[in-house]
């Protein structure tokens, strides 16, 4: 083996980011390989790779026996005392039996193994930065679609976009630049296999720590998250400093800071609601931009029945359901909404005896409000 070929073990430990243990190790087995296979020999072999000079030996590896079978792996007593008398049975004589010609065949028939555990180890160090990137955002950059994916390169990897965790609002094109949340890394028999997604909830809270200083330091937390991609979303921020407007920080002077998070997700719209620890104060803030009048909240069903003004009663159902569907999966409650003349005839509104309305549960499931 020459000189180069160890320098090119360097070259590829600085540009693939491998240990050379690493390199060497695949060397040695390779070598081992190619002398078994080119030199029909099945005795245990050592390989000797002087990193200085470049040079290298081979070592057959024998044990020593009273009386030999296979003299490929054994040799006698009285053979190994003639090379060295301190030789005693069980132990272990190596043998130098390079061949004339072996660093050329070497060469040429380790090639492909080397090549197979460099790009092993190239997946391993890919496996291991990119696990630590789960529920976090990347830029990446489209390279390609198909029927069923869209492949997005991250650098080092290309990550696949599955059809339903595109966003339907956008069309996407080779070269473009879209964010995207990694939701899934994978170890598989091709290498990791990373799977990312636009309509994940986590991206919306990414692309908020990123615009938000507040949000990234911790002064402000996001609570809890409600999508629904490319059209609308709400999230409840809070604050422990009572200096701190968490709603208005999400904002930012002039809606620059939310503005961004618009435009990044393609105009879909973002409620900010403060979150209050009190369930008739979150559930009301979650139905912004609706007018509530009032809350009740039934603990033991985790349900609650709000009253709006008659004329604000679509406003806070929202188109399809959905304004009301999202506060539900914001806030965690079952949510029925009334409108002020049917709570006042069913007496319900305004409130005499909280007791009234023990055990009601009758909320707007998703089919309902469709």
């Amino acid at each position: 083996m020459s000189s180069e070929l160890l320098d090119a073990l360097i070259v590829l430990e600085k540009e693939k980011g491998i240990s050379r243990e690493v390199l060497i190790e695949a060397m040695e087995a390779a070598l081992i390989s190619a002398y078994r296979r080119n030199f029909n020999q099945a005795q245990n072999v050592r390989i000797d790779l002087n990193l200085e000079s470049g040079s290298m030996r081979v070592f057959a590896r024998k044990e020593v026996v009273d009386e030999v079978f296979d003299p490929r792996l054994e040799i006698s007593l009285e053979e190994a005392q003639k090379i060295n008398p301190n030789y005693s049975v069980e132990d272990v004589v190596e043998l130098e039996v390079t061949p004339k010609n072996f660093g050329r065949i070497a060469a040429q028939t380790a090639k492909q193994v080397v090549t197979q555990r460099v790009r092993e180890a190239e997946r391993g160090i890919i496996y291991s930065e990119f696990i630590d990137r789960e529920e976090d955002i990347m830029t990446g950059i489209v390279q390609r679609l198909d029927s069923k994916f869209i492949y997005v390169s991250l650098g080092k990897i290309e990550a696949i976009l599955p059809a339903n965790e595109q966003m339907p609002n956008e069309r996407y094109k080779p070269h473009d630049r879209i964010k995207v949340f990694i939701t899934k890394v994978e170890k598989t028999t091709k290498g990791p296999q990373i799977f990312v997604s636009r309509t994940h909830p986590g991206l919306l809270k990414r692309l908020f720590e990123i615009e938000v200083p507040e949000i990234y330091d911790g002064t402000v937390e996001i609570k809890s998250v409600a999508r629904e991609a490319g059209d609308r979303s709400k999230i409840s921020v809070h604050s422990d400093n009572p200096e701190v407007d968490p709603v208005g920080s999400c904002v930012g002077p002039k809606g620059t800071r939310v503005q961004a998070v618009v435009n990044e997700l393609k105009g879909e719209k973002i409620d900010i609601v403060k979150w209050s620890d009190d369930p008739v104060v979150f559930v009301a803030n979650a139905l912004s931009p609706s007018k509530v009048l009032d809350v009740i909240v039934n603990e033991g069903e985790k349900a609650t029945m709000v009253v709006v003004p008659d004329y604000q009663l679509s406003l806070a159902i929202g188109k399809r359901g959905q304004n009301a569907r999202l506060a539900a999966k914001l806030t965690g409650w079952k949510i029925d909404i009334k409108p002020e003349t049917e709570a006042r005839e069913l007496g319900i509104y305004p409130r005499e005896n909280d007791a009234l309305l023990e055990g009601y549960v009758d909320d707007y499931s998703d089919d309902d409000l469709e």
